[in-house]
């Protein structure tokens, strides 16, 4: 036969609450200790049961003279779960407003998108300066064995280009920058947004390695 699972503190403070409906009285924790064992409580627990009852505000306590009475009257249960209902509100009201907030912000963000024609420019830009790099370069090996002067000329060309490519990458990651600092609840939406202009995580700063061998 297997053995008979004990009460859980839930059922016990359960058990204990119907020994105060039942009577509606005044205890001595002494009197709570006779009568928990009746509803399956043992003695050495109705002490910890109670006063979690009494932390919760189901169950009041008292010192009236020289002994300690405890109570619950129906108002003690409505009293605790007005709290709680009031808690509840509490929070769904924050919840509304934090929730108007970010609209407020992504509405923001938004706008920010639909004026992005200089961004939109300044990648653009950057596509034809990085092409035209390519294509010097390219260049720049047909004659690498050719006039000395016509290489210093398209290094130097190169080299303007090469400037003018970083100094838009910089903007870009400035105005990255800049979005994530005042819209950090839109991390995910600035990502997405990136990605639909072209900016990807391969975007990085043209390197010069090359140019002085």
């Amino acid at each position: 036969m297997s053995k008979k699972r004990g009460l859980s503190l839930e059922e016990k403070r359960e058990k204990m609450l119907q020994i105060f409906y039942e009577s509606q009285d005044f205890f001595l924790l002494k009197e709570l200790e006779k009568l928990g064992p009746g509803k399956g409580v043992i003695t050495q627990s109705v002490k910890d049961v109670v006063q979690s009852l009494v932390d919760d505000d189901l169950v009041s306590k008292d010192k009236i003279g020289t002994s300690v009475y405890l109570w619950s009257p129906p108002s003690c249960a409505g009293n605790q779960l007005r709290n709680v209902y009031w808690k509840l509100e509490s929070d769904v009201q924050s919840s509304k407003r934090r929730l108007a907030e970010l609209a407020d912000q992504c509405n923001a963000l938004k706008k920010g998108r639909e004026e992005s024609d200089e961004r939109e420019e300044a990648l653009s830009n950057l596509k034809k300066v990085e092409e035209k790099y390519n294509e010097l370069k390219d260049e720049m090996a047909e004659y690498a064995d050719n006039d000395p002067a016509a290489f210093e000329a398209m290094k130097d060309a190169i080299s303007v280009a090469h400037a003018a490519a970083n100094r838009w990458t910089d903007n870009i990651f400035t105005l990255r920058q800049w979005c994530s600092n005042n819209f950090p609840e839109a991390k995910e939406q600035l990502e997405h947004m990136y990605q639909a202009v072209g900016i990807t995580d391969d975007l990085d700063y043209l390197e010069m390695s090359t140019l002085g061998t």
